[in-house]
């Protein structure tokens, strides 16, 4: 579980309660980030059907710039005092979310349920730049900087759901499961 536990020491102009605070928020980061880059590598393994190819060459870059988000944020939490936990029993422990659920799937199947997952990262990396943003300019400018990586693999999932009107096949799905089936029957139409 995530601790609130105040470092002994932090960065210069930032308190070690808030740059206690700091650690937490991004700890959760850190966890999001390592399994994001578990999923991506889940599902480029499980990947099949006509966008093969396609899909299955988008992701590793994906996991790549991910897995240095993680390590950008892991060395943040060392800076301001803490310790990060890369440990996929800290991960597991301390989540707040299930492990991303579609198996062997059609590519856009797994499209639409990896919309989702970006969703949640993006908006939970929003939450914590909006709560960072008011102790740490430089953490701000960092989880920022994060999130423009994020929108953008988001971006280029998003562009293989979304319909020449504009609409993204799997609008309103509410779990990995819904959006790709959703989207699944939509590529097969």
């Amino acid at each position: 579980m995530a601790t609130s536990t105040t470092p002994q020491y932090t960065v210069p102009g930032v308190s070690t309660q808030d740059g206690g605070r700091i650690i937490e928020l991004l700890s959760m980061r850190l966890h999001a980030l390592n399994d994001l880059s578990l999923t991506l590598k889940h599902i480029h393994w499980n990947v099949v059907g006509p966008h093969f190819i396609a899909v299955h060459e988008m992701l590793d870059p994906q996991v790549d710039r991910v897995r240095d988000l993680a390590d950008d944020t892991a060395e943040r939490i060392s800076a301001l005092g803490g310790v990060p936990h890369g440990t996929p029993g800290a991960l597991v422990a301390e989540r707040t979310w299930d492990d991303y659920s579609v198996g062997r799937a059609d590519a856009i199947a797994h499209l639409g349920a990896l919309d989702l997952v970006y969703t949640g990262i993006v908006e939970e990396h929003r939450a914590a730049v909006a709560e960072v943003g008011k102790i740490d300019p430089v953490t701000e400018d960092l989880l920022v900087e994060q999130l423009r990586a994020l929108e953008q693999f988001q971006w280029f999932v998003r562009a293989h759901l979304e319909s020449s009107g504009g609409a993204l096949s799997q609008a309103g799905a509410r779990t990995e499961d819904e959006a790709a089936r959703s989207a699944g029957r939509a590529a097969a139409r």
